[in-house]
């Protein structure tokens, strides 16, 4: 780095936004981070100790009592949750056959894998860098930022999409600009992680929960239904809350932290990555590409919209657990490739399927650190599975909530405090719901509270600490994008960047959630109650 590049980044990081005791403590987080070893070791060394662990706590019979009713599927017999070892000839015997299967299945990498085949041909065709640039051309910088943002949380209506999409695009959107493309990398991940849950329509993630909401609802209620849409209200609004609060922390505490981008640090040839508004070649492919898109979405509804289409539940007709939802990464696929091609045609870019081939195979040929990763990562989350660990610390957990004697609208300050903390280690929201809600749901039913409420609070704590969890399952990649703009950028550099959002979000958020429910008394989706009075009589 050049003196001059020196001095700037020193002046930016003793400006007013920087100074005092948050910067330091940031500095701090930052260099305990980078203490860190690399995210693959991490994952391998986390997984012996798992093993290691199971067989000291699995010697002495450490357990918990099944808090799923007698009768339910799973519940052991004797009503009895026990850690299981895998320090033993049966342990073994389960790793090392379990292996392969660990890694192939997977969930994230089949959605990043099969998701980025078609995302590649829209983005090597021009098409997604013609789209940011037409929004953003002759914005302001917080219209950019804002922008970014709200995209991010959109993008989360289509599962794992902007992972893959919008987070490369951002940084690459904010270096074309002249800022720090880590500003743009932050304030997209912000978007689509921090603030998952939040969305302006049903995504893939709400039949989700809320199907295990209802399982667990049952065992105080068993005719509890809980839809889909019972979080919609909440989570429309906080999209708007989500997008204001991520531009403010990425312009007022991350982009001046970081300072002024020194190209050299890049382990990339950027080139010059200078935008320029779309021609009227560009602006006509682009038009097609949307035609093409309306078209594909059209066909996509005709399978699910009417009540006899053919990708709605074969058994049931309902749209949560259908076909539809469980291939929805094959869509994405389509509604990516299809228009894709469509605009590089028209534009120049493609010509023929040779193209296509040849961008899917440079997509995949970037992925080689995220693969590895994975291998790593999905052996640590199956032996955490296989042991019982996770459901055990759930039900400690759990016991520690009670003790605290809480009864009012404060224990749900508690309780999202505890998601996020257990998010840490269960990047799944899915997987961490699965284990926490039988335990949460019926004791916060107990004292009062409504599964779609608690369900609400749930989805905040799950978000907010996505971003500074190495245990999410697309931290890694996150780490190999911000690495082609840093090529000695560690964990704690990543982490101590996104910590401000973590904050912000985890207050704000809150804060929104107590007004809505308890001081405005709006329920947080249609049909939804505040608060769960038992059926009598």
């Amino acid at each position: 780095m050049s003196k001059s590049s020196t001095t700037e980044n020193s002046q930016q990081n003793n400006s007013p936004n920087n100074s005092g005791w948050f910067s330091k403590f940031l500095s701090t987080v930052e260099w305990l981070g980078n203490l860190l070893p690399h995210p693959i070791t991490l994952f391998a060394s986390l997984a012996l100790f798992i093993v290691i662990l199971s067989g000291i706590l699995g010697y002495f019979d450490v357990s918990v009592l099944d808090p799923r009713p007698v009768g339910a599927k799973g519940r052991e017999a004797d009503g009895v949750i026990e850690v299981i070892s895998l320090l033993n000839a049966e342990g073994l015997q389960r790793i090392v056959t379990g292996l392969v299967t660990n890694f192939t299945g997977f969930a994230p990498l089949g959605t990043v894998l099969v998701a980025l085949l078609g995302v590649s041909v829209a983005e090597h065709s021009g098409l997604l860098a013609t789209i940011m640039r037409a929004m953003v051309m002759n914005a302001s910088k917080t219209a950019v930022t804002v922008v970014v943002v709200f995209a991010g949380v959109v993008s989360n209506t289509a599962s794992e999409l902007g992972y893959v999409v919008l987070i490369p695009l951002a940084a690459m959107i904010f270096h074309s600009l002249g800022r720090h493309p880590l500003a743009g990398l932050a304030a997209a991940f912000a978007g689509v992680s921090a603030g998952y849950s939040a969305n302006l329509l049903l995504g893939t993630v709400d039949p989700l929960l809320s199907g295990i909401t209802q399982d667990a609802a049952r065992m105080i209620d068993p005719e509890y239904i809980v839809g889909p849409e019972v979080n919609w209200y909440f989570m429309f609004v906080s999209t708007f809350l989500v997008a204001a609060m991520g531009a403010f922390v990425t312009e007022k505490i991350v982009e001046p932290r970081l300072g002024k981008y020194d190209p050299s640090e890049a382990a990339i040839d950027l080139g010059q990555q200078k935008m320029e508004e779309p021609n009227a070649q560009e602006i006509k492919a682009m038009k097609w590409a949307g035609v093409a898109f309306v078209v594909v979405c059209g066909i996509l509804a005709l399978t699910i919209v009417p009540e006899n289409g053919i990708l709605r539940h074969p058994e049931t007709g309902a749209v949560a657990g259908s076909p539809f939802l469980k291939g929805i990464v094959a869509f994405i696929f389509i509604t990516f490739a299809i228009p894709g091609f469509v605009y590089g045609r028209i534009a120049g870019t493609m010509k023929n399927d040779r193209d296509i081939i040849d961008a899917m195979a440079k997509s995949m040929g970037s992925m080689g650190l995220y693969i590895t990763l994975v291998f790593f990562a999905a052996q640590f989350v199956a032996f955490f599975k296989w042991t019982n660990l996770g459901t055990v610390l759930a039900v400690k957990g759990a016991a520690f909530l009670q003790a605290t004697g809480f009864d009012g609208p404060e224990v749900f300050v508690l309780f999202i405090l505890m998601c996020g903390v257990v998010n840490l280690s269960l990047g799944s929201a899915s997987a961490q719901w699965a284990v926490t809600a039988p335990i949460f749901v019926p004791m916060l039913m107990l004292i009062g509270f409504a599964p779609e409420t608690i369900q609400a609070a749930y989805r905040i704590g799950d978000s907010v600490t996505n971003v500074i969890s190495p245990m999410m399952s697309y931290f890694g990649l996150i780490l190999a994008i911000a690495a082609r703009y840093k090529k000695d950028l560690g964990m704690g550099t990543l982490i101590a960047t996104m910590l401000p959002y973590t904050l912000v979000f985890i207050v704000g958020w809150s804060i929104l959630f107590y007004i809505w429910v308890f001081l405005f008394g709006f329920p947080v989706g249609p049909g939804a109650e505040t608060y769960y009075t038992p059926v009598t009589g």
